[in-house]
């Protein structure tokens, strides 16, 4: 399988935990790709067994797209918290060289890495590693959109997209950090959040949707 399908179906199978419908709309926004390649491509993957797709209709992996998709997302992950723990590559430059590391590296050797890395359970981005959860799965996680005003949550995941995370990084945000949902603003949909230290911070619209957090 050539790195690019594996990389789609990453994304996929990272999608699946988002809560929202997985759309050629939302793939191209994380994958910052054109629309008509993702068509492309998910019917390539479709008459390979991998995936279930038609324009209206929600993307959904097949049992053998999510086996695949889970071993990469496995591979990728671990290879992030090496990047960032043990080369000490900043949070938003990790999925890059990731992603080079992962097409390159057998099973024998992520099992090794696994161990080394003392079986981590969490990528930089706050990511469940499958296989590694301890019964969690990123499906326990919520998106900050969905959370009611006057909740208190923490962070415990981001989308692993560039363009986000260096926003995410504009607004003194990190992963763990605990923060109360002040208001959803009718005019524009963005979303007060207050950080423990009394600091108010507006997050936009669209961030909102790959912020993941947890009740606290």
């Amino acid at each position: 399988m050539s790195p690019n399908k594996e990389n789609y179906l990453k994304t996929i199978y990272e999608l699946n935990y988002d809560f929202t419908k997985i759309t050629n709309k939302r793939i191209s926004e994380i994958m910052n790709v054109s629309a008509p390649s993702v068509t492309e491509m998910l019917n390539a993957l479709a008459s390979e067994g991998y995936l279930t797709h038609s324009p209206y209709n929600k993307i959904v992996l097949t049992p053998k797209g999510n086996k695949v998709s889970e071993k990469l997302v496995r591979t990728h992950r671990l290879w992030e918290v090496f990047l960032h723990e043990c080369l000490k590559y900043p949070v938003d430059n990790v999925h890059h060289n990731a992603d080079a590391l992962e097409h390159s590296s057998d099973e024998e050797l992520i099992n090794h890495l696994n161990d080394f890395l003392d079986h981590p359970q969490r990528c930089p981005h706050g990511g469940i590693i499958p296989g590694n959860g301890q019964g969690e799965t990123d499906a326990d996680d919520k998106l900050l959109s969905m959370i009611p005003d006057g909740a208190r949550v923490q962070i415990v995941r981001v989308s692993d997209n560039y363009d986000f995370l260096q926003y995410f990084g504009s607004l003194n945000l990190e992963i763990d950090d605990i923060i109360e949902v002040v208001k959803h603003e009718k005019f524009d949909n963005s979303l007060v959040v207050k950080k423990e230290d009394g600091t108010n911070i507006t997050i936009g619209a669209k961030a909102i949707d790959y912020i993941f957090v947890e009740n606290r």
